[in-house]
């Protein structure tokens, strides 16, 4: 168990294939690294069970929430371990029979399933790269619902790649009373490169809050290729902690002296006011 002081975490960054069983693996050894390194929490990055070639393939994959062969893996992982596992995204059964939740699921040391979020914003754009056309409106239902989870850190809050383009459900995080909110990502090379450091950072001074920003980084079996870059930013906009391309992690220890001293020198959050239409 981690201290209400301090919480030193882990983002990782994979580079996921269409095959589960070497992700998985892929997993549990970054996993292992992480906690021998001092992690008590580790961010997985969106996608991070498979990286399909086709979207069939990920519903394939996609199970009832609170069972199955990957929450099952996680739930055992984070046991093992003694750490907190925050699993980027899972495709989980939804009401649609074709179409499934992209969902981020938190599990605490002891291997408990604690909360889960549906991606609320759906990546469907057009983007000039060798993927070109990206539809999840497609394969998956938006979630509908912000969600944080209470740690002995702090609160942490929830969300999933695209939302960074989305203020106003950090706002909401914030005043749900996020300390922290965790980023898992896939982010493509091009919108990475001109947008991803700048939405991290902008999350994280907007709100004073530490962020925590996993992502998938490298060319996918898909054919896909995702940004990477997974960083770790404190409530100053300063990366403590970055990782290139490939497989690794970003590893950081978040303050709850710093979070306090930026919240009163600089209480920006206190002194919102809501402007007339």
């Amino acid at each position: 168990m981690f201290s209400a002081s301090e919480l030193r975490v882990a983002a990782v960054q994979m580079v996921s294939s269409d095959r589960l069983a070497n992700n998985l693996v892929a997993i549990e050894e970054q996993l292992f690294e992480a906690v021998s390194s001092g992690a008590k929490m580790v961010v997985l990055p969106e996608n991070f069970a498979l990286m399909p070639k086709h979207p069939e393939q990920l519903l394939s994959l996609a199970e009832r929430l609170g069972e199955g062969v990957v929450q099952d893996f996680l739930s055992k992982l984070s046991a093992k371990h003694q750490c907190w596992i925050v699993a980027g995204s899972l495709p989980i059964k939804s009401y649609e029979e074709n179409k499934a939740y992209a969902t981020c699921l938190v599990y605490n040391d002891m291997g408990e399933q604690l909360a889960h979020y549906h991606k609320i914003h759906l990546f469907d754009a057009d983007i000039a790269d060798s993927h070109g056309e990206y539809r999840e409106s497609a394969t998956f239902v938006a979630g509908s619902e912000t969600v944080v989870v209470d740690t002995p850190f702090g609160t942490m809050g929830l969300s999933i790649c695209y939302d960074l383009r989305f203020p106003e459900l950090y706002r909401q995080l914030l005043d749900k009373g996020a300390d922290f909110i965790v980023a898992p990502s896939a982010f493509t090379k091009l919108t990475g490169r001109a947008h991803w450091a700048l939405l991290c950072r902008t999350r994280a001074v907007e709100n004073t809050c530490y962020l925590i920003a996993a992502n998938q980084g490298g060319i996918h079996t898909s054919g896909r290729t995702t940004y990477g870059h997974s960083m770790i930013i404190d409530p100053l906009g300063t990366v403590l902690s970055e990782l290139d391309t490939g497989v690794g992690f970003a590893t950081a220890t978040l303050k709850r002296a710093v979070l306090n001293k930026v919240r009163t020198n600089l209480p920006a959050i206190q002194h919102r006011r809501l402007l007339n239409k």
